[in-house]
């Protein structure tokens, strides 16, 4: 059994999902194979769309907020004559001898645009097989309306009316959850976890925001850092090394203890009692999965605002404002058990631990029939 997965380099999620599904895969004994579909055409192209992405949505967040807010409006499907479908059907051709000479058993879309891929490979019948398409954010993104594939993986059930409004039926949705690495489907002992990162076993915070460090984490720190309740802060910085060495110089009152770009997040996870970041789709399905209250702030403009809405309104995050600060929402989490505790109950209904797998099995068992 042969596995296409398709998908598009605009920031870490999209990639990350479509590898986690793939490892589960390949474990099963199923041959996978990765097409960032940008990549195969024209690799400057990729690199150019990729920097473009991580430039707007760091330096130019209100504009790239504000194109996707256009471009969401729309629930219709796009026009055929439109320059979005004209160049997405020049690609197409590009795409199509890979697509020919593979001969996948099945093919899953990680990115709205590559599912638009998808459906005019299906349309002109390069592709015969299952189509799946993944929706990588609690929001449905621009361009869903304008795919036509056989089933949708989304982060919860909560979003089927959203789906419905885009003209997807409820029966080709699959809430399974965001497909996540199977290392954030297990949680660790706290103090196992605490025992093998070297620290103690206290309240602990972890703040993260995002591989590129988004956001003023030394300004967030500074906040906490002035409450007079104990806890230490893990604080990962990514690949935002000005922050870290920011971070290392400054003499703080509280532990802290900060990390570059890290494979092992899972393990801070489960040394953390709360994490405080930024809403991404990806990092937000991991820390529901292991059951982590979260203190959310710095969406970028866009799908992240809309992502933050959802997970507020579900309960399973507080939301820190210019006017309701991010120490006001550890003090609140920190001192009211009732707070905590309705937070972790929430979690418990939204957090998908078995998405992967789940969304695998059902692949397994289309493709077999």
């Amino acid at each position: 059994m042969k596995c296409l997965v398709m998908s598009v380099k605009a920031g870490f999620g999209h990639h990350s999902t479509g590898q986690a599904v793939m490892d589960y895969l390949t474990d099963k004994g199923v041959e996978c194979v990765m097409l960032d579909t940008f990549e195969y055409i024209n690799p400057r192209l990729s690199e150019s769309i990729s920097d473009g992405y991580l430039f707007s949505t760091k330096y130019l967040p209100d504009v790239y907020g504000k194109a996707y807010t256009l471009l969401d409006k729309r629930e219709e499907e796009y026009d055929k004559l439109s320059p979005v479908t004209v160049v997405s059907k020049l690609v197409t051709r590009k795409l199509k001898d890979f697509v020919v000479d593979y001969k996948p058993d099945v093919v899953i879309g990680t990115h709205s645009y590559a599912c638009l891929l998808m459906t005019f490979l299906k349309e002109k019948e390069y592709i015969c097989c299952p189509t799946f398409g993944i929706v990588t954010d609690f929001t449905v993104h621009p361009f869903w309306e304008s795919t036509k594939i056989d089933y949708y993986v989304t982060a919860d059930a909560l979003l089927n009316n959203q789906m419905n409004k885009k003209g997807i039926p409820t029966e080709k949705i699959l809430p399974y959850g965001i497909p996540i690495k199977q290392k954030f489907s297990t949680k660790l002992d706290k103090a196992e976890a605490c025992e093998k990162l070297g620290i103690d076993d206290k309240f602990t915070v972890l703040m993260m925001m995002g591989s590129m460090g988004f956001g003023n984490i030394s300004a967030c720190l500074e906040k906490i850092d002035e409450l007079d309740t104990e806890f230490q802060v893990l604080c990962v910085c990514g690949n935002n090394k000005k922050a870290k060495k920011e971070i290392d110089d400054h003499v703080w009152k509280k532990s802290v203890v900060t990390y570059d770009f890290i494979d092992y997040i899972d393990l801070l996870m489960d040394a953390s009692d709360c994490i405080i970041t930024k809403p991404g789709g990806l990092t937000t399905s991991e820390l529901l999965a292991k059951k982590l209250p979260a203190i959310l702030l710095n969406p970028i403009p866009g799908q992240e605002d809309r992502n933050l809405e959802f997970l507020v309104n579900s309960g399973v995050a507080m939301m820190s404002t210019q006017t309701f600060p991010v120490d006001e929402a550890l003090y609140e989490l920190m001192n009211n058990k009732w707070r905590m505790d309705l937070i972790k109950e929430s979690v418990e209904h939204i957090g998908k631990p078995d998405s992967t797998k789940k969304l695998c099995e059902f692949v397994l068992e289309k493709c077999q029939k």
